[in-house]
C-alpha cells in the first residue's frame, strides 16, 4: 500500500424510520459533501483501488457518491467496520494493505478519528497538524496518508467538507 485514505461517512439524518442506527440515511447536506469529497480526492489523483466500507446505510450511501468520481474500485464490506474501534480498523487496514496501492476506509467515529490520531502520533506529526486533527473529525472528513517503503504513514492532507468550496 502506498496510500491510505481514512474517511468518516458524510452527515446523516438524526434517526431512521426503523429506529436502528445502522439504517440512518445521509442528509441532503451529506449527499452534497460526499459528492464534493469524491471530486476533491479524484482531482488530486487520490483514487482507491480497494475500499473497505461499513455496511451501515450512511457509509454505503457515502461510498456510492464517492464512487462516481473514482470509477472502478473493488469494495469489501465487513461488519466489523460498523462502529469499529481504532484497533479493529487498524487490523482491517493491515489485512487489506497487501491488496491495494491506494486503500480507502469509509467508516465511523470515534474509530476513524482515533486511528488517524494514532497514525499522526506514530509518525511524529508536527504540533499544528496534531492540533488541527485533534479538533475533531467531522462527518465527511478525510485524512490522506502516504505510506513509505518501511510502512510508515505521513499525513498528506486532512480534507474537511466545509473547506472544499465548489470542488
Amino acid at each position: 500500500m502506498q496510500r491510505l485514505i481514512l474517511m468518516r461517512h458524510a452527515e446523516a439524518e438524526r434517526a431512521a424510520g426503523s429506529g436502528r442506527d445502522r439504517d440512518r440515511a445521509l442528509s441532503a447536506r451529506g449527499r452534497v459533501d460526499a459528492t464534493a469529497m469524491g471530486r476533491a480526492l479524484a482531482a488530486r489523483g487520490w483514487r482507491p483501488d480497494l475500499a473497505l466500507v461499513s455496511p451501515a446505510a450512511r457509509t454505503r450511501q457515502t461510498w456510492d457518491l464517492l464512487h462516481d468520481a473514482f470509477g472502478d474500485v473493488q469494495i469489501h464490506d465487513d461488519e466489523a467496520l460498523f462502529n469499529g474501534g481504532a484497533d479493529t480498523l487498524r487490523g482491517l487496514v493491515e489485512e487489506a494493505g497487501e491488496e491495494a496501492g491506494c486503500l480507502m476506509v469509509v467508516a465511523h467515529n470515534p474509530g476513524v478519528h482515533v486511528l488517524a490520531m494514532e497514525y499522526l502520533i506514530s509518525s511524529a506529526a508536527s504540533p499544528p497538524v496534531l492540533d488541527r486533527m485533534s479538533g475533531g473529525f467531522p462527518p465527511g472528513a478525510a485524512a490522506v496518508f502516504g505510506v513509505d517503503a518501511s510502512g510508515r504513514l505521513a499525513l498528506e492532507a486532512h480534507l474537511l467538507p466545509r473547506d472544499l468550496g465548489s470542488e
